[in-house]
């Protein structure tokens, strides 16, 4: 089995190298020590969320924290194109099971999406609270993954900015059932080009809410620069559809 995973901060690691030791503090270690249970010469990854990722063994576990000697301390880099999930809001915590499902199947960054159609609404403390759990949702389902990178969970948008942020991506794909060119002639396309300078270095992945995407909305994230993508023959829940298309991106574009 691989190593668990335990989160530190960003940059934490910068100064440790083989040989040397690093203390695991707060709820991460009482996680360790009280629920894992590790015990000294146990195996474990100690990772900052930001690519740095130490692997070493135990050599105290105990009320002082988590303390590990580091046998290797690697930085992860970022794939060539990263992919960014824009996920409408949904009912039934459908768009948490999918940025869950979509971190641990590798995307890079998540967007909340407040669709015309979306039930759920982020307004006022409910939205602090809201990004927060789906800044928890991505941070355990990473650390389930023995992921070193945690996805960035950015602020959400209406259909407004959302236009705005298609305007300046390098590629923006709209996921709906409606279109006619399939999701993988598309990555393809965006395949072929990876190699040149001027290739796509990141992609937003736009998934409707239950309801699905407006003609309305369609239209003005088009006019945008996005461009619209058949995913399957089969019209896939608001869960499901971004994870599938992370899934096929990911063949397609070498990063697995």
């Amino acid at each position: 089995m691989s190593n668990p995973v335990f989160f530190t901060s960003a940059g934490s690691l910068g100064d440790v190298g083989a040989g040397g030791t690093f203390v695991l503090e707060g709820p991460e270690a009482r996680h360790a020590v009280t629920v894992k249970r590790l015990v000294v010469g146990e195996p474990v990854d100690i990772a900052d969320g930001a690519g740095a990722r130490l692997t070493g063994t135990v050599a105290e576990a105990g009320p002082a924290g988590l303390i590990v000697t580091a046998s290797d301390v690697v930085f992860e880099d970022l794939p060539d194109v990263r992919l960014v999930l824009v996920q409408a809001l949904a009912k039934g915590d459908r768009d948490e099971l999918a940025i869950e499902t979509a971190t641990e199947l590798g995307i890079d960054a998540v967007l909340p999406w407040q669709s015309e159609r979306s039930i759920v609404r982020w307004k006022g403390d409910r939205a602090a609270k809201a990004h927060a759990k789906w800044e928890s949702v991505v941070t355990a389902a990473a650390k389930q993954a023995r992921r070193a990178w945690i996805p960035e969970v950015r602020s959400m948008v209406d259909t407004g900015s959302l236009a705005n942020a298609v305007a300046q991506a390098d590629l923006a794909i709209i996921l709906h059932e409606d279109a006619k060119n399939p999701l993988r002639t598309v990555l393809e396309e965006l395949a072929a080009a990876a190699t040149n300078a001027s290739a796509p270095r990141e992609v937003l992945l736009i998934v409707g809410p239950e309801g699905g995407i407006s003609p309305r909305e369609v239209t003005r994230l088009s006019d945008a620069g996005a461009v619209t993508a058949l995913l399957g023959h089969h019209v896939l829940r608001s869960s499901t559809a971004g994870p599938a298309a992370v899934v096929l991106a990911s063949d397609i574009l070498g990063r697995w």
